[in-house]
């Protein structure tokens, strides 16, 4: 008899590959008696692997500045975008309405001073009173 030169495996296998992968994700441990097939637990000197990946992180916001100082200049770039500067007060606004930014964010732009013009969201966010990054020298 002759071989059709597949690398599928049988139906019998199929299944025999879903009740261990079952197995192992049930039990919550390794279920592999050689331990070459387990991933390698993190060195003394690299931080341990995070289980939780859905968990609140901290650290992301630079010097000078709060996750929330973040969170709205972020919001700001997103919806003014770089087309919109050189700009003053009612042109950001214009703008900011015009991509449908949200109410709370058009409330924050309206507390622009008047009479100025910017030239990017940096000086938007400096304006508003938002934290910026401290610079290190």
């Amino acid at each position: 008899m002759s071989e059709q030169g597949s690398d599928k495996t049988s139906q019998l296998r199929d299944d025999e590959y879903k009740r261990e992968l079952r197995n192992e994700m049930q039990a919550n441990r390794s279920t592999r008696m050689q331990e070459g097939g387990e991933p390698e637990p993190s060195g003394e000197d690299q931080p341990d692997a995070d289980y939780v990946p859905n968990a609140l992180r901290t650290g992301g916001a630079p010097p000078g500045m709060t996750p929330e100082d973040v969170a709205l200049r972020y919001d700001l770039a997103r919806f003014l975008g770089t087309g919109a500067y050189p700009a003053d007060r009612e042109q950001l606004l214009g703008t900011l309405r015009g991509n449908h930014a949200p109410d709370a964010l058009l409330e924050l732009a309206a507390q622009l001073p008047v009479g100025r013009t910017y030239r990017n969201t940096q000086e938007v966010a400096e304006a508003l009173g938002l934290g910026v990054e401290e610079h290190r020298t």
